[in-house]
């Protein structure tokens, strides 16, 4: 007998919820009691009033896993709305990162040399270190952050995913 296990999809899926407290919770416990894991997650407040919040969720699996989320997730009670970007066409996704690093040199020449190569912005110089902040695809931050490995890397800092369908159409 063999058992064939469902290739597992990367999916960003945004969730328009009622600002109230408790359900940031209640979504990441739903996706802890069903063993789900969620790889990013931002909020952000998107009405002059406070009264509704945007959640952005990226999570991967099997589409079924992902389209059982996707209902468990519509059946809470202040949740508006829940989008599956990556079924929903063609979207942007971006990310914003601060890393620093340590060096003096040529290890900081170079650092400055990759960082122009990036567009990452140096946000706080000092003698004996950088802080610099780049925005871009999750997989470009990656390839810096590896870069700055051998040149001093100290520490990043990673907001998560934020995404939204292209064109001029709400999701």
């Amino acid at each position: 007998m063999k058992i064939h296990k469902a290739a597992e999809e990367r999916h960003v899926l945004t969730v328009t919820v009622d600002n109230e407290a408790g359900i940031l919770a209640r979504i990441a416990g739903m996706f802890t009691a069903r063993g789900y894991n969620i790889d990013s997650l931002t909020v952000a407040d998107i009405t002059d009033n406070h009264s509704v919040s945007r959640i952005t969720i990226v999570t991967h699996g099997p589409q079924n896993v992902v389209d059982q989320i996707r209902h468990q997730l519509e059946r809470l009670v202040p949740v508006h709305k829940v989008v599956d970007l990556t079924e929903n066409g063609p979207y942007v996704e971006r990310e914003l990162a601060l890393i620093k690093v340590a060096g003096t040199g040529e290890k900081r020449v170079e650092a400055l040399r990759v960082a122009e190569i990036f567009r990452a912005r140096p946000v706080d110089t000092t003698t004996e270190s950088f802080v610099f902040e780049l925005t871009g695809a999750p997989d470009k931050i990656d390839s810096f952050v590896a870069l700055m490995r051998d040149l001093g890397l100290v520490e990043v800092g990673r907001t998560g995913i934020v995404g939204m369908i292209r064109g001029a159409t709400e999701a």
